[in-house]
């Protein structure tokens, strides 16, 4: 989702193809050989693989497409977009998967730092439209992504993002009205009947 609405944010134009990763594809295992992951964008023959890094690759081979740079050009504030997209990925994605995959106590203490977490980010976003100011930035598009996992989240976890961080959610309303993202997320309900599925695998339904 990310890699989506960074090349439609470029205007890029490009081919896509799904990956079964229960029968990973020739093509997977020879552009990506390390991690056997999804996303992997192949530009000019060669893979960029991990959804941040190919956000960087995107907004560097293509600074000024149609659009102003996700990174802004101050020194300071592009490390602070880049520390806090690598916070994303680390403590809501981290958290997030013990929500959903864990009971009792566990959940409980993942549930504590997810809101934590989601906390410090409404707090950097502060009163601003997106985290990139009147328009999306690179912390926009690494983020809003995790919004089609909230309601597998409230729903596991027993808590409402709303409540918690109402000012997150109108980012969220205003993500969503922007064309790219809108065409590049997927319903949150398709995500909770794959969460419901992981967790019956895992005996924890």
């Amino acid at each position: 989702m990310r890699v989506r609405i960074a090349l439609a944010e470029k205007w890029i134009q490009y081919e896509y193809k799904e990956e079964n990763l229960l029968e990973i594809s020739p093509l997977l295992l020879q552009m990506n050989p390390v991690h056997k992951m999804v996303p992997v964008l192949i530009h000019n023959g060669k893979p960029i693989c991990e959804s941040l890094n190919i956000l960087l690759y995107v907004d560097e081979v293509w600074p000024h497409r149609k659009s102003r740079p996700l990174l802004p050009s101050d020194p300071y504030q592009r490390s602070q977009a880049r520390f806090w997209a690598d916070f994303i990925d680390k403590k809501i994605y981290d958290s997030g998967k013990r929500v959903l995959m864990s009971k009792g106590k566990q959940q409980e203490e993942a549930k504590k730092e997810m809101i934590e977490s989601l906390k410090l980010l409404e707090g950097v976003l502060g009163d601003k439209l997106y985290y990139g100011g009147e328009k999306l930035g690179l912390l926009d598009v690494a983020f809003i992504p995790f919004y089609c996992w909230f309601y597998s989240y409230e729903t596991c976890g027993g808590f409402s993002v709303e409540a918690e961080c109402p000012k997150l959610v109108g980012w969220v309303r205003r993500c969503k009205d922007v064309e790219s993202v809108s065409k590049s997320l997927v319903d949150p309900l398709l995500v909770f009947d794959y969460v419901l599925q992981l967790r019956k695998r895992a005996g924890l339904e």
